[in-house]
C-alpha cells in the first residue's frame, strides 16, 4: 500500500517527465473542454446580434485585403468593456458582431486605434487620402502607404468559391447571393473594396442600438472631430 501510495503522489510527477506531461494534457484538455463546449451552444456567441448581416462582395474582397496587407497587425477590432474604451469607440463588441468573420480580427496589438467603429467616422474621400499616403491627413502617422491598391483592378475570378466555402461555415449566402457577385466587382479597384469593408465596421450595431457615434463624431461641415483625429495620430489607422 505504501508503494502504491508512493506511486500516486506528487513525487512520482516530479521525478518522472512522462507522467507529467501526460498528466498535464488531461488536466487541460478537461478544463478546455468544460470550459469551450459551452459556447458553441449559446445564442450570445453562436447567433448573429440584430442588424449583423454577411458581408457584400465589395466589402468581402476589402476584408481579404485587409487580411493580406497585414492591416490586423497594427489595428484590433474589439471595443473592450472599460469606460475609457466605451466613451472613445462606441459600444463595446459583443461576440455576435463575429459571427460571420471567418477568421476573426479581433486583434491585441494597438500601433494605431481601434477599428470596429471606424465606419462612417470619415468621409470615403478622407479613407481614400489616408491609405495613398497617410501623412497627408495624420502627419505623426507611421503607417505604410498603399499608393497602388487604388491602380489594382479587384479581381472577380473566384468571389463565387470564396462565398459558397464561406456558406460552408455557416455565413448564409443564397445562391443568388453568389451568382451575382461578380458583377458587384465590376470596375471597382482594391482600394474600393478595402474603402467599403473599412466604411462598414460597427455601422449595423450602432444603428441598431441608436448610438449615432458618426453623427456625434463629426462637425457641421462633415470633418473628422478632433477626439478621433487624436486617436488617429496614435498609429493612424
Amino acid at each position: 500500500m505504501s508503494q502504491q501510495r508512493r506511486f500516486l503522489s506528487h513525487e512520482t510527477l516530479e521525478k518522472n517527465i512522462g507522467w507529467l506531461i501526460v498528466c498535464t494534457i488531461v488536466v487541460v484538455s478537461i478544463a478546455g473542454f468544460v470550459q469551450i463546449l459551452p459556447l458553441f451552444f449559446q445564442h450570445s456567441t453562436t447567433q448573429p446580434d440584430p442588424g449583423i448581416v454577411p458581408y457584400s462582395p465589395l466589402r468581402l474582397m476589402g476584408r481579404d485585403i485587409y487580411i493580406r496587407e497585414g492591416c490586423v497587425g497594427c489595428h484590433s477590432q474589439q471595443v473592450r468593456t472599460l469606460q475609457a474604451e466605451v466613451e472613445r469607440y462606441g459600444p463595446y463588441s459583443t461576440a455576435g458582431e463575429s459571427v460571420y468573420d471567418h477568421p476573426f480580427l479581433w486583434g491585441s496589438k494597438r500601433t494605431g486605434p481601434d477599428l470596429a467603429r471606424v465606419g462612417g467616422r470619415y468621409s470615403d474621400d478622407w479613407q481614400r487620402i489616408h491609405l495613398r499616403n497617410p501623412r497627408d491627413v495624420v502627419p505623426e502617422s507611421v503607417m505604410p502607404s498603399y499608393p497602388w491598391l487604388a491602380r489594382t483592378a479587384l479581381p472577380a475570378d473566384d468571389i463565387r468559391q470564396r462565398m459558397r466555402t464561406l456558406r460552408t461555415l455557416g455565413v448564409p449566402y443564397s445562391e443568388a447571393d453568389i451568382d451575382g457577385a461578380p458583377d458587384a466587382l465590376k470596375g471597382k479597384t482594391e482600394e474600393d473594396a478595402l474603402v467599403a469593408y473599412l466604411q462598414g465596421l460597427g455601422t449595423n450595431r450602432r444603428t441598431v442600438v441608436g448610438i449615432d457615434v458618426a453623427g456625434a463624431d463629426r462637425k457641421t461641415d462633415g470633418s473628422a472631430a478632433p477626439r478621433m483625429a487624436a486617436g488617429a495620430r496614435s498609429g493612424s489607422q
